[in-house]
């Protein structure tokens, strides 16, 4: 199986499945002198680990991280790893996979799950928890983001839920300290309990529901990103398409913008009082042309619901034979929920990428 790394120059390889010893990622062409600590690349990962409230799959990973290569420790902290300009390799050990829990669908065909295309392409499947199809795959890009939000100067980039199922956020209430404060990394506090009553609902049914994430960086500079096939955006989507579950993605107003007539869309400008260009509005989500505008970077995208169900749904066997399917085991009634970590980190190492890219070819930082 190849096809397991993205990027460029900041170039992410992630290994592992979800019922293997262990996942990580080799971070390759991170440059040097970038610190960091252990504790940082943790914090991220916590935000992302399964268990943490009744509304995420009840599997017990502690996700904690081991920095194997590609640093040497500063010698007056000890806690503190610079890098070295090698590849930077981390690993996360598995210790609560219950393969058992899968045993009963070993030769059927999961709807709505990569079982039968996985085995249409390689002839075999991993069934203990789909293998890298598993969203378990992604805490190796959560630890990768960590250390690509250090390599951009300035870079902050922050995700919240704005939509699971029906049930919508008020965006006249957002408010970035509270998407720290619930269990749904919503920023309005508001709809913490509208989404608990639902999302209780849905779960009691032995369903699932999906959900809408959006993600804005802000310190991006002006001129990330390149023409027609190296664009910023490109990339943003690229890599919040390769996240399991993701049905679809916009940048800006996306497809609002197709609603709206020239005027409306535009972003218009005016000089600051600096005399630089400031744009009086961020519709195009700080992007054009496929290059970075120096407005925050703006992308949503739609997590479908999370296919293992306890709800019987029709499909047939390896052999031929329909039947039902009933997934036991433990899982996410919304994988939009952990989705929110993990698009920070896609969408912070595009922007690490396109920044090193800006640096080789223009020589501007």
């Amino acid at each position: 199986m190849s096809h397991n790394t993205f990027g460029h120059l900041f170039r992410v390889t992630t290994w592992g499945e979800s019922h293997g010893a262990a996942l990580g990622c080799v971070v390759d062409g991170c440059p040097p002198g970038i610190r960091f600590t252990a504790a940082e690349i943790q914090t991220f990962l916590d935000r992302r680990k399964p268990g943490q409230s009744k509304y995420t799959t009840q599997r017990r990973e502690a996700d904690a991280v081991r920095v194997l290569s590609g640093i040497i420790p500063d010698e007056d902290d000890p806690d503190t790893l610079i890098t070295t300009g090698t590849p930077v390799s981390m690993m996360i050990e598995n210790t609560d996979q219950r393969s058992k829990d899968y045993s009963d669908i070993k030769a059927r065909y999961r709807p709505g799950h990569a079982d039968f295309t996985y085995d249409a392409k390689y002839g075999l499947r991993d069934y203990r928890g789909g293998g890298r199809s598993s969203a378990r795959e992604t805490a190796a890009r959560v630890a990768a983001g960590a250390l690509a939000r250090k390599v951009v100067p300035g870079l902050e980039v922050r995700g919240a839920l704005v939509a699971m199922g029906t049930e919508d956020i008020d965006r006249s209430n957002w408010d970035w300290e509270e998407v720290g404060r619930n269990p749904f990394f919503s920023p309005d506090a508001d709809a913490v309990d509208r989404f608990a009553a639902y999302l209780d609902a849905i779960r009691k049914d032995g369903s699932s529901v999906g959900a809408i994430i959006e993600v804005v960086a802000t310190g991006v500079p002006a001129g990330l990103g390149a023409p027609i096939y190296a664009k910023l955006d490109q990339d943003i989507a690229s890599h919040l398409m390769s996240i399991n579950a993701v049905k679809g993605v916009e940048i800006g107003n996306g497809f609002e913008a197709a609603r709206l007539r020239g005027e409306d869309n535009a972003d218009e400008m005016r000089i600051g009082d600096d005399g630089r260009p400031v744009f009086l509005s961020n519709k195009a989500g700080g992007v054009l042309g496929g290059i970075a505008t120096g407005k925050p970077v703006v992308a949503r995208f739609a997590v479908k619901p999370t296919s293992s169900i306890m709800t019987p749904t029709k499909s047939v066997t390896k052999d031929g034979v329909e039947v039902d399917v009933q997934t036991k085991g433990r899982h996410d009634p919304c994988v939009g929920i952990r989705a929110v970590p993990i698009g920070e980190a896609m969408v912070a190492c595009a922007i690490a990428d396109h920044y090193l890219r800006h640096r080789g070819q223009t020589g501007r930082v």
